[in-house]
């Protein structure tokens, strides 16, 4: 006589997604939802004539950047084929405007700027282990009005952080726009204070001559988003 096989219960959905032992699905598995993580793709190529527009954020829980002491960590790290030309610190995250000889060039400046500012950052915040919270991302820049913006949006970004109606008169002392030669007021030139620019001078065309047939850039203009 054949011996009668056990009945089976067919599994509802919610059954078959419960763990059990080791491997299979987990909750909260997965991709972490909410802003875009920077892929970790290979990089695309560029041509050493593209500045680079490139944001680093930083790990939760470190306090606001946004300190005169923070300026200083800028300074240096310049090489031949890599060069900060403008930038900004804020509350959680820095903005950069670059030149670099190609993708190996930022790839391995930027790793360079990293560390010079994770030990600066964590030696002035008092704390110690990671600073960046995940891959720099960067974003070639081609044409005339694409630096235009970058700039605008760079050495203006604290407009994004006022009050509607309210604009950021003058140069923000968190940036480099107190060596930005491009902007439409001259009120700059008194803001300049005591130190050494803590930038390289640009030797792109887009960013010496380029954007500026597009016009200077005044401290009441909108920053676009991005």
């Amino acid at each position: 006589m054949a011996k009668r096989r056990p009945q089976t219960a067919q599994l509802t959905f919610d059954d078959a997604r419960k763990p059990e032992g080791w491997g299979g699905w987990r909750p909260g598995a997965g991709r972490p939802r909410g802003r875009k993580v920077v892929s970790h793709d290979t990089r695309p190529a560029f041509p050493a004539r593209h500045p680079q527009h490139v944001t680093v954020r930083l790990v939760a829980g470190v306090p606001s950047l946004r300190r005169m002491a923070a300026l200083g960590i800028i300074h240096g790290g310049h090489r031949a084929d890599f060069r900060v030309v403008e930038f900004n610190v804020l509350s959680n995250h820095l903005h950069f405007m670059i030149e670099a000889d190609g993708a190996a060039a930022l790839s391995n400046g930027m790793q360079g700027l990293e560390i010079r500012l994770t030990k600066r950052l964590n030696k002035l915040l008092g704390r110690r282990g990671k600073l960046f919270a995940e891959r720099y991302h960067a974003r070639a820049l081609t044409t005339p009005a694409e630096v235009r913006n970058a700039l605008r949006y760079i050495l203006l970004n604290q407009q994004h952080h006022l009050r509607h109606g309210e604009h950021w008169r003058g140069v923000d002392r968190f940036s480099s726009g107190a060596w930005f030669d491009g902007w439409a007021d001259d009120r700059w030139k008194h803001e300049q204070p005591d130190a050494k620019r803590p930038t390289a001078l640009a030797k792109t065309w887009l960013l010496t001559t380029g954007w500026r047939r597009r016009g200077l850039i005044r401290f009441d203009e909108l920053v676009p988003d991005e």
